[in-house]
């Protein structure tokens, strides 16, 4: 490699070493050995291989239309070639009256059969001896196409290195057992079957070892800063059940607690009397009571002479908290104060000082609770709401307010599939609500069209009638809050048509009003005064108005699966039967159309998050969470599930029988993990 291309395959594919080049995998095989005739080409075929030889070159059409076209042949029939970029190249480099080998991908163009940029090779019939069986197809971007470095050559590139490395080269990182137990090919082989294969059985051999390698190896690193921190980081004991948790479960309590609810209380507090830190996530689906787990889990702490503090992301759920918990406490002798941005600075020394002293022992707040002059005496649990909302700095600037960490409670009202939690959380101890309170009734969800808006309204003007609330939702398009303004705009001016005032009242909420003057319209909505809430996707988290029973959620087909489903929970919170309505346009494409029906389907917000994860590609998810935990070269989260079941239980054993990877035979896995620590994006969730 002279050193311009080398720079182009570091920009362009991140290749600066032998690994890296080995670890380009090829994204598909073709069998190079089959040669098709052009008679035999149909419509229908995909790619295809053919012996012909340039008859001659055309070169028509202006600007960007222009394109180079070879009539070619071979002794049964004529096809033609065609070139729209780097003409001059094709020019230089193919001769009329010479014959190539042909590969691409087949089409028609005025019923010619036709090759847009094909892959050619000088051809003589000598050479159709000695060919690979199965020959990889990797992938490369234009630019490296036209310096010469397209798929082919990358190909020779990767020819050329395995010729040159022996099994001493790539050493073996998995114990015999692991290899044996899992029937694993060794890894040296592994990388020359993926590339070249032998045959098919070979291939799909190297695939499971490499897939299984990656899935294995990231559960043992999940596992050991498990195993360490429950071994190594000290937390705050909370040895004892006391007066308030108990007085408060006895008495107070508004409603008895569903079995889930005790599970996740009974696990936490296990947790939290082990005299190691907790790390907990927990994971409930909207409207199923994490906020009672997380009082008592608080109450818990100030048993036990600690302090306690829950984070929220916005301003109205920190309100909304606050609201809740002040009212479910207020015949207890328990402090509970409310700290967000717009708290005034007489209000803030008074706090900080009561927090400081120690007589405030519940603390409520936004992103304002890890301000600087926010100082705790004894802070011993931290809550945090919505916890994908906050960045790793931001949250580990809570765990610096105490002298031993306090213990971390995160809630989710986003499911996250059992796959996903598996191998992305797995360094966090995971519980789960998973049943709704008693009494709670089902939402009802229909889709409908544009062309139905009528009988949408007067099904919503029945529904205010009876002294109900709507939501009507329109989708953010971000790329313009100027476009969204005006979409939110139209859109109220429609309802207004149906709904005038003074016999109807609508709040209007959206990302470009200043805060307070979002906050009042949210608040006429909550208290009654209006009927109808217009608004983007800012009311998806947290707001609670038992009374609104529908949920009207306009150009659905633009909403992802999850955001639907968290938008359809802020219904359906009271005792009255609740309605949500996915109105569409009349043209739906295939994932749309299948997102609208789960929807329909199903109201378990698990199996959607399954079959978001299953829509979507661990891809999108990846932002839930900032690491590299996910990028994994082959495996696929979704379609790999099996694997990840046996690369698991793998783990399992192993670190049963040698939790510090000190016995001999496990040696080589632990160089190996120690090689690489540099290259991981380490960053956990607390």
């Amino acid at each position: 490699m002279g050193p311009q291309r080398a720079d182009l395959l570091k920009k362009e594919l991140n290749i600066f070493t032998f690994r890296d080049l080995l670890e380009l995998f090829p994204y598909r095989h073709v069998d190079k050995t089959r040669v098709n005739l052009i008679r035999d080409l149909m419509p229908g075929m995909d790619y295809v291989q053919v012996a012909v030889k340039i008859l001659r070159f055309s070169l028509l059409g202006e600007g960007r239309a222009k394109r180079l076209v070879a009539q070619v042949a071979d002794s049964t029939g004529t096809m033609e070639l065609a070139w729209f970029q780097g003409i001059s190249w094709i020019q230089k480099n193919l001769v009329e009256g010479q014959s190539y080998l042909v590969y691409g991908r087949l089409g028609f163009f005025n019923q010619m059969p036709q090759i847009v940029h094909p892959e050619t090779e000088p051809w003589t019939p000598e050479k159709k001896e000695g060919r690979e069986f199965l020959e990889p197809v990797y992938p490369a971007t234009e630019k490296l196409k036209t310096r010469n470095l397209g798929g082919r050559q990358l190909a020779k590139l990767t020819h050329a290195l395995l010729a040159q490395i022996h099994e001493k080269d790539v050493q073996e990182n998995l114990p015999d057992s692991i290899l044996s137990k899992l029937q694993l090919m060794s890894r040296y082989q592994a990388f020359r079957q993926i590339h070249f294969p032998s045959s098919n059985v070979q291939y799909s051999a190297a695939v499971r070892r490499l897939k299984l390698e990656e899935l294995f190896l990231a559960q043992l690193r999940m596992n050991l800063l498990r195993s360490k921190r429950h071994r190594f980081s000290k937390g705050v004991v909370f040895d004892k059940v006391g007066e308030q948790f108990n007085t408060f479960y006895k008495k107070y309590l508004p409603f008895d607690l569903t079995g889930a609810q005790k599970r996740v209380l009974r696990e936490i507090r296990n947790d939290s009397g082990s005299g190691k830190q907790m790390n907990r996530l927990l994971q409930g689906d909207v409207g199923s009571g994490k906020t009672i787990v997380a009082l008592l889990t608080m109450l818990l702490a100030v048993d036990n002479g600690y302090q306690a503090c829950l984070m929220a992301p916005t301003e109205i759920l920190a309100k909304q908290h606050f609201a809740t918990i002040s009212s479910l406490l207020k015949e207890m002798p328990v402090n509970v104060e409310l700290l967000t941005g717009s708290t005034k600075t007489s209000a803030r020394k008074k706090l900080a000082k009561s927090l400081a002293e120690g007589n405030l022992e519940i603390l409520i707040g936004t992103h304002a609770v890890i301000e600087e002059a926010v100082q705790f005496q004894r802070l011993g649990m931290v809550i945090i709401d919505e916890q994908h909302r906050f960045g790793v700095a931001q949250r580990a600037r809570l765990w610096e307010k105490a002298e031993i960490p306090p213990h971390i409670l995160v809630m989710t009202a986003t499911p996250i599939p059992r796959t996903l939690a598996m191998t992305a959380y797995g360094d966090l101890d995971y519980s789960v609500i998973d049943e709704l309170p008693p009494g709670r009734q089902p939402i009802t969800t229909v889709h409908r069209f544009e062309t139905q808006r009528s009988f949408v309204m007067n099904f919503l003007q029945a529904e205010i009638d009876k002294g109900r609330q709507a939501y009507i939702i329109f989708p953010l398009i971000e790329e313009s809050d100027k476009l969204d303004y005006e979409n939110l705009y139209r859109g109220y001016e429609t309802v207004k048509t149906y709904f005038p005032e003074p016999k109807y009242w609508i709040s209007m909420v959206h990302g470009r009003q200043p805060a307070d003057q979002k906050e009042q319209n949210m608040q006429r909505f909550v208290t009654g005064d209006t009927q109808i809430m217009v608004s983007t996707t800012v009311i998806e988290v947290g707001v609670n108005v038992p009374n609104a029973s529908v949920m009207v959620i306009e150009s659905s087909e633009k909403f992802g699966l999850s955001q639907l489903h968290q938008l359809r929970g802020r219904v359906g919170r009271g005792a009255e039967k609740s309605y949500c309505v996915l109105l569409t346009g009349s043209k739906l494409g295939n994932d749309a159309r299948e997102r609208i029906k789960i929807m329909t389907s199903t109201s378990n917000g698990f199996e959607i998050a399954e079959k978001d994860l299953e829509l979507r590609g661990p891809g999108d998810i990846e932002g839930t969470r900032q690491s590299g935990m996910l990028s994994f070269k082959l495996a696929n989260i979704v379609e790999d599930r099996p694997l990840i079941e046996e690369a698991k239980a793998a783990v399992a054993e192993l670190l049963e029988n040698d939790p510090d990877l000190v016995s001999a035979e496990n040696l080589r896995l632990k160089s190996f993990l120690q090689q690489q620590k540099g290259k991981m994006a380490w960053s956990k969730i607390s």
